[in-house]
């Protein structure tokens, strides 16, 4: 009786077994997340990577201009410090040129002239390495953009418009106008007078060859 007790239990066991390892199974493949589907990845990947190359393109440009502007704001704030500097010192220039001219004149000790003329140079080459450059204006038409008129004359050899002397000069910063030039325009020639020079005297021969005829 006891082994037939024992039979019955073995088979009870053996029948249970494939029940449960089927459950197991069961509960594992319910567990697991369902595959994405091979067809549905290979169409949303092309999308994925178009909206991550805009991304890049915008980001390369937001930084190009973020850099561009970095430069510009850094060579303005460097032009407008170097800008207040020569200013500062172009009355400097200018009373070292007058010393110059009054010792020419004066005929001044040769070595006073070298000197004072060796520390212009100077100056000026240290200024003109950081964008300084110097320009005149004598027998040049006046040009209100970089000429100030303190004063004109009447003059029977230079035109109405000319200028006639430059009382300071101009400079230029970086292609930018730093200081005008002072300078002394012709109003033309004097009332009741007519230019002298080859156009009048090419009109003068005109006008008494007509009064012949």
């Amino acid at each position: 009786m006891h082994n037939d007790a024992e039979k019955i239990k073995q088979e009870s066991s053996t029948d249970d077994a494939p029940g449960g390892e089927e459950t197991s199974a069961s509960l594992s493949v319910a567990g697991q997340a369902p595959a994405a589907s091979p067809a549905m990845t290979d169409a949303a990947q092309p999308a994925t990577i178009r909206q991550l190359r805009d991304q890049l393109l915008r980001l390369q440009a937001d930084f190009d201009n973020f850099r561009k502007r970095t430069l510009r704001e850094k060579t303005d704030i460097f032009d407008m410090a170097a800008s207040e500097l020569m200013l500062e010192l172009l009355p400097v220039l200018d009373h070292l040129q007058l010393g110059i001219q009054a010792a020419l004149a004066h005929k001044a000790d040769k070595a006073i002239q070298e000197g004072l003329q060796l520390i212009f140079d100077q100056l000026m080459g240290v200024l003109m390495k950081f964008g300084l450059a110097p320009f005149d204006a004598e027998q040049q038409v006046f040009d209100p953009a970089r000429f100030e008129a303190v004063s004109h004359m009447a003059s029977d050899k230079e035109p109405e418009g000319i200028v006639l002397a430059q009382t300071r000069r101009g400079y230029m910063l970086r292609n930018k106008l730093l200081r005008p030039a002072q300078v002394v325009v012709s109003s033309g020639p004097p009332p009741g007078k007519t230019q002298s020079g080859p156009e009048a005297g090419v009109s003068h021969t005109e006008a008494s060859a007509t009064a012949e005829e």
